[in-house]
């Protein structure tokens, strides 16, 4: 499974470590994703989504 969010399609950035003597070193940044439960029409699905989208998707009450 891939670290990739299921709503907005966001993966992992590549970025550099800066050091103090300014070398540069490639490093990868991963995505903070959430397994949640979201309501859609056909019912309860598992989702792993971008805590950017955790806030915006409308989930179903907890019993």
């Amino acid at each position: 499974m891939s670290r990739r969010c299921e709503i907005c399609n966001r993966g992992t950035a590549v970025a550099n470590n800066v050091s103090h003597s300014n070398i540069h070193t490639k490093r990868v940044q991963k995505i903070n994703l959430k397994n949640i439960k979201v309501a859609t029409p056909d019912g309860v699905k598992k989702m792993r989504v971008c805590t950017s989208c955790f806030h915006k998707v409308e989930r179903p009450p907890i019993a």
